[in-house]
């Protein structure tokens, strides 16, 4: 059984639109969800995106796993807060150790 990431490690709140594909009229979206344990850090880095291209995240955000967070998701961090912003995410890494708690981590324009 995997170990879970305690909740004192995780005191921030995010929303996500998950990405569904490309329609007629640009990217589609499913319906949003919120998490209310989670991590969130602005800090800028140099990511590779699932294209290989590289750019920068200005944020990392960890949640604990759950449902999927593809490429081209858009999740609101600091929501209800005069810092909220929306922010296209351009990985998501799920790490998974039997001793070490499981987490995804998703990095964001």
């Amino acid at each position: 059984m995997a170990v879970t990431m305690p909740a004192f490690l995780l005191p921030h709140t995010v929303t996500v639109k998950p990405y569904a594909g490309t329609g007629a009229y640009g990217p589609s979206f499913g319906r949003p969800f919120t998490i209310r344990r989670a991590y969130v850090e602005d800090r800028r880095r140099l990511v590779r995106a699932s294209d290989g291209a590289e750019t920068i995240s200005e944020t990392t955000v960890v949640v604990r796993p759950g449902p999927a967070i593809p490429a081209g998701s858009e999740v609101t961090v600091w929501p209800g807060t005069p810092a909220a912003r929306t922010a296209t995410v351009i990985t998501s890494s799920t790490f998974d150790h039997p001793s070490a708690p499981a987490h995804v981590e998703i990095t964001l324009t």
